[in-house]
């Protein structure tokens, strides 16, 4: 019986974020959904929720990147007995302190009214910038840019406001509750997800750490494989 998976991507990105993931999947073995998180309704947390436990009738798997994967967290912490396994891929679960928390909201709004008023190659141009993203080797920028013209700015400033981690509360001290098994990965290039990684799995009672070789933020397009992996390992 194939297993679906259902996947949710990042900021500034679309479902076409998971192509090389889909294309690796052994045949038969799995059934790919990965899902636009803007087709929430309401664009929320609780949204993206509802549309996850929307998308299949059977048990997932569910698979989360970056702010996917917070909002993965929140899909697990909500509707336990629905996931089969979880995989978190460079995230964390959240910001703790109100004081940081409250700044980057400020912050992430500052940059959603920006993005409003400026052409989708001027946010691509900035947000290749960012220095998380700095060490991408060019055909990883170049594919990039390709799913974030498939947004629009009114999608990407909706994204931020809605769903920044200065929106959704910090889930750390609920991770105790997640009993269903936990991957978590994060490229060995991106130092401060990797800490965040590992603390993420040592807060989860069944949980490993995999810190991906050669891989920066984006595990996803550097190595889709070592996904693959994380959903055929019992």
């Amino acid at each position: 019986m194939s297993v679906p998976v259902v996947f949710l991507h990042g900021f500034a990105a679309t479902a076409r974020h998971w192509d090389r993931v889909v294309d690796a999947l052994p045949a038969g073995r799995f059934t790919p959904i990965p899902l636009n998180v803007t087709d929430a309704d309401p664009l929320s947390a609780e949204g993206v929720t509802r549309l996850v436990r929307e998308s299949t009738e059977d048990p997932f798997v569910l698979v989360g990147y970056s702010m996917g994967g917070r909002l993965a967290l929140h899909t697990a912490l909500c509707i336990p007995e629905r996931l089969t396994r979880l995989i978190l891929i460079s995230t964390g679960a959240g910001i703790e302190d109100d004081g940081e928390r409250a700044a980057r909201a400020a912050a992430d709004e500052a940059l959603a009214e920006e993005i409003e008023r400026s052409s989708i190659s001027s946010f691509i141009e900035r947000w290749r910038a960012v220095p998380l993203f700095a060490r991408d080797p060019n055909w990883v920028h170049a594919e990039v840019a390709a799913d974030e013209r498939r947004c629009t700015p009114a999608q990407l400033a909706a994204s931020l406001r809605a769903l920044g981690p200065g929106t959704i509360a910090p889930m750390w001290e609920r991770l105790h509750e997640l009993s269903m098994p936990v991957a978590v990965l994060a490229g060995e290039e991106d130092a401060v997800y990797a800490d965040l990684g590992r603390r993420l799995a040592s807060a989860i009672s069944d949980a490993r750490f995999q810190c991906v070789p050669g891989a920066g933020h984006r595990v996803a397009l550097q190595a889709p494989r070592a996904v693959v992996r994380a959903l055929e390992t019992r």
